[in-house]
């Protein structure tokens, strides 16, 4: 088989949130087609008890320890060297020793880079005998620039820098690889109208959910209440959208929510909840979880699944898990970002609180099957979806 460079800012196991699930999904999927050099970061010390687990997919691998503290001072460097400070956060002697050595080694002729960060290892080696794609997912220097919207100064100045720096990276990283790939159609035009100059060299991949695994006609324990109305939010509850997403429906929709129906209750589903999110279990009827082993009965026993995602951007994960659950869906409308339209499918879509109350009780009212798992079996299929990449890293554009 012919050998892969695969680079990737987190280590791709367990699938347990947005970015693994994407990244691992693409290493299972190409480990198939390719001998794969991995090399990667692990930010949490629970992760290293996966590390054999991936080496089945793996010819060999680098797996560098990331402080999250140390990184954040060190990407203060950017401000020195006028450059985006994910690229010094993410910057690590060993792993560029063992990404040059390889591709000298082992005669790599072709890369995969999973978030752009990740591209300042190869750059310098460009173009090679093959194809080199770059994987942004979405647009991230775009987040930033909401954060900084949602932020007072200094933090808002600090955001929007980094937010021009690194759009401007992502720009001359795009014009040097071969293909640059986003998670949806509206991903990649909404990069093509912000740097038009790549434009021909700008492709999408659609995005997969394992509808066996999110299969709502197994049989799950409920974790909640019995006869009890119940919203759930799922995701990463140390991700500042997910947090602001979760405090904004807490305070500010479920209370309205309770007061029409007295024994709803809210669950936040999802590990590392902040201390902000902790607090939230102080309104009467919200439940915050933190890590669950198995998030499948959270989705499948809950009533409605809320994805009230004010900063958001690509597809989101906790969506396409609900769908494949069968579950009615209230949401904002980025949080649908990139999810296609389907007969019969007809998630809430609510901007306001007012907007929010009123579809949670037209949700809670409406008991016919919206047909959202079968928008995912006909459209959200890992190995049909990512067959695109493959031949991106075998013939180009």
């Amino acid at each position: 088989m012919k050998k892969l460079l695969y680079l990737v800012h987190r280590l791709p196991f367990p699938p347990n949130k947005g970015d693994k699930i994407a990244s691992f999904n693409l290493l299972k999927f190409l480990s198939t087609k390719y001998s794969i050099y991995l090399g990667c970061f692990i930010d949490d010390e629970v992760d290293w008890q996966y590390v054999d687990e991936l080496k089945k997919y793996c010819e060999d691998s680098c797996v560098v320890g990331l402080n999250p503290k140390y990184s954040k001072i060190m990407s203060l460097r950017g401000i020195f060297t006028g450059e985006a400070l994910s690229l010094p956060y993410y910057r690590n002697t060993q792993l560029q020793t063992w990404a040059d050595n390889t591709i000298q080694k082992e005669q790599i002729e072709s890369v995969l880079i999973f978030s752009g960060v990740m591209a300042q290892y190869v750059s310098h080696m460009l173009p090679l005998k093959g194809h080199a794609v770059l994987d942004l997912v979405d647009v991230d220097s775009d987040k930033w620039k909401l954060y900084a919207e949602d932020h007072i100064w200094p933090l808002s100045w600090l955001y929007l820098r980094e937010s021009k720096k690194l759009l401007a990276y992502e720009a001359e990283m795009a014009a040097k690889f071969d293909a640059t790939v986003f998670v949806s159609e509206k991903e990649a035009d909404f990069f093509k109208e912000l740097v038009p100059r790549v434009a021909d060299k700008v492709v999408f991949r659609v995005h997969g959910v394992d509808s066996q695994y999110f299969d709502p006609s197994l049989v799950y324990s409920s974790p909640y209440p019995i006869d009890t109305p119940i919203f759930v939010f799922a995701g990463a509850m140390d991700y500042w959208p997910n947090i602001h997403a979760a405090i904004w429906f807490a305070e500010e929709i479920f209370p309205k929510i309770k007061q029409k129906i007295h024994n709803a209750c809210f669950y936040i589903v999802g590990m590392n909840p902040s201390d902000d999110v902790l607090k939230l279990v102080e309104i009467s009827g919200v439940y915050v979880t933190g890590s669950v082993d198995d998030i499948r009965p959270y989705i499948a026993c809950a009533t409605i699944s809320v994805a009230p995602l004010r900063i958001a951007r690509g597809i989101q994960n906790k969506v396409l898990e609900a769908m494949a659950m069968g579950k009615p869906i209230l949401a904002t409308k980025n949080a649908l970002n990139g999810i296609r339209s389907f007969d019969e499918f007809s998630p809430v879509i609510a901007e306001t609180v007012e907007e929010m109350v009123e579809g949670a009780l037209t949700l809670l009212n409406n008991t016919e099957d919206n047909q959202a798992r079968q928008c995912v079996l006909e459209h959200y299929n890992w190995d049909t979806n990512l067959r695109r990449v493959d031949g991106l890293l075998k013939n180009g554009l």
